[in-house]
């Protein structure tokens, strides 16, 4: 369409599509449940057949390795997609720790389609990361009759807006889950061990309290990626992701982790432009 407001707009409010880069592996075999039970954040056993999560892999010490989706496609079937570049980096940290595993993880080349504000029908359809719909994924996925595709830049402005991490940008190898404002979408309490519970359960026990968090800002101006929030005349934290918003006219909506004093509301500065530190969402 190439009209970013209009675009914008069909996401946010109507019915619109947009082509997700996503890399996609699959697990296959009577094991591959159970084992991915005991090696991500989420309760891959309590999900039905059809049914779609977000999870976190983490490392042995808790941190990030990838956020990743599950769709259970059968009893011994389960697809995990996840932000371009990261499958294979997935691939080979659940290989690592698959050992006398009666399963197979096969890389798929297939793609995905974010469907917004209409119900989309395919083999596989995963949760949204926001929004009203779902995302279709598979080798052959087709847009559906009347629904105009809107280009990714409109997408990633809602993202922004949602307070949805991506890796590389909110998520790394140092990011602590609960810094995220993520683990009540990718994280079960109620199931058993996996690898990297007892820093996200003992951070939990403790009311949650890390030393920053995921925020979203509003700068009176052009911004980029990587500038420090200074509030106070005190650097608290950096932008991670950076778009211009139809929703704020003249004026760039970010994300940043800031110290875990600031508060929402907070005045800052980025770059000397004026910008306000808000709490997440940023939109309705």
């Amino acid at each position: 369409m190439g009209d970013l407001t209009a675009e914008y707009e069909l996401l946010r409010n109507g019915t619109g599509a947009v082509w997700l880069p996503r890399d996609v592996l699959r697990m296959t075999g009577p094991d591959a449940v159970s084992f991915l039970q005991g090696q991500v954040s989420q309760d891959v056993e309590g999900l039905a057949v059809g049914g779609s999560a977000w999870s976190l892999v983490l490392q042995p010490q808790g941190k990030v390795d990838a956020l990743v989706r599950l769709t259970r496609v059968a009893d011994d079937t389960v697809v995990v997609d996840t932000d371009p570049g990261y499958g294979e980096p997935v691939l080979a940290r659940l290989n690592r720790f698959k050992l006398r595993v009666k399963a197979d993880i096969d890389v798929l080349d297939w793609r995905c389609l974010a469907v917004r504000g209409a119900t989309p029908a395919g083999e596989v359809v995963g949760v949204p990361a926001f929004g009203v719909g779902g995302d279709v994924i598979g080798e052959d996925v087709s847009v559906p009759d009347g629904v105009p595709v809107c280009d990714l830049a409109a997408y990633d402005v809602l993202r922004i807006e949602h307070g949805w991490p991506a890796m590389g940008a909110e998520l790394t190898e140092r990011t602590i889950p609960a810094e995220a404002g993520i683990v009540d979408r990718t994280v079960s309490f109620t199931k058993g061990c996996y690898t990297g519970q007892e820093l996200v359960a003992r951070i939990d026990s403790r009311g949650g309290n890390v030393p920053r968090r995921l925020r979203g800002l509003v700068v009176q101006g052009a911004a980029a990626a990587g500038a420090a929030v200074v509030v106070h005349g005190k650097e608290v934290g950096a932008l991670t992701s950076v778009a211009a918003s139809p929703a704020s006219p003249d004026a760039t909506v970010a994300l940043a982790y800031v110290h875990r004093d600031v508060e929402p509301g907070a005045a800052a500065s980025v770059d000397a432009v004026p910008a306000e530190v808000r709490s997440l969402p940023l939109v309705p």
